[in-house]
């Protein structure tokens, strides 16, 4: 049995911890139903549910998704600027991108050339990006990741929309800014 406050109240009949949870007003919940003798704990079961669907919303939130795009070994240079341009807006939104080549019939014969392509790629990007995972041959497709580079200084683009909550406001119909007062 744990308490509320966290500390350990030793082993006693369910009557006597139902009381206690009674009388603190609060829930008496099992933690480990599979442990000899059962732990159970005195909380606020809607106050714990809460806390942990937040923590659960937190980790999604900071997740980075990774975006992924294929070329091929035969690309034109238009496509690959085209995708050069996607993959920098992923990356500029946060995501990682995975460049995935892939080798057809006879091309695999020749994967320095999808080696190349995939160079030219992380060079051309290399201002915003740095290469987590080198091209490496995986079947008949070569892959390579792509994450952005920690911003020193600079806000997050969706941060920057938020807007500051000491700013100055506009007076009541006098149309005279007012500074907030500094104590």
């Amino acid at each position: 049995m744990i308490g509320s406050d966290g500390s350990q109240l030793g082993v006693m009949p369910s009557r006597q911890a139902l009381n206690l949870a009674k009388d603190e007003g609060l829930d008496l919940v099992m933690v480990a139903p599979n442990a000899d003798p059962p732990v159970c704990r005195i909380i606020d079961h809607g106050k714990f549910k809460y806390d942990q669907e937040k923590r659960e919303r937190e980790s999604k939130r900071k997740q980075q998704d990774v975006k992924g795009i294929k070329i091929s070994p035969r690309i034109a240079d238009h496509d690959l600027e085209h995708l050069l341009k996607k993959a920098d807006e992923f990356l500029r939104d946060g995501d990682k991108v995975k460049v995935v080549c892939r080798f057809r019939a006879r091309e695999i014969t020749y994967p320095e050339i999808g080696q190349k392509r995939m160079e030219k790629m992380a060079q051309a990007l290399a201002e915003i990006a740095v290469v987590e995972r080198p091209p490496t041959m995986d079947g008949k497709m070569m892959v390579m990741v792509l994450a952005p580079k920690p911003q020193s200084g600079k806000k997050h683009a969706k941060a920057e929309n938020q807007q500051d909550g000491s700013k100055a406001v506009q007076d009541h119909g006098e149309r005279q800014d007012h500074s907030p007062e500094v104590p």
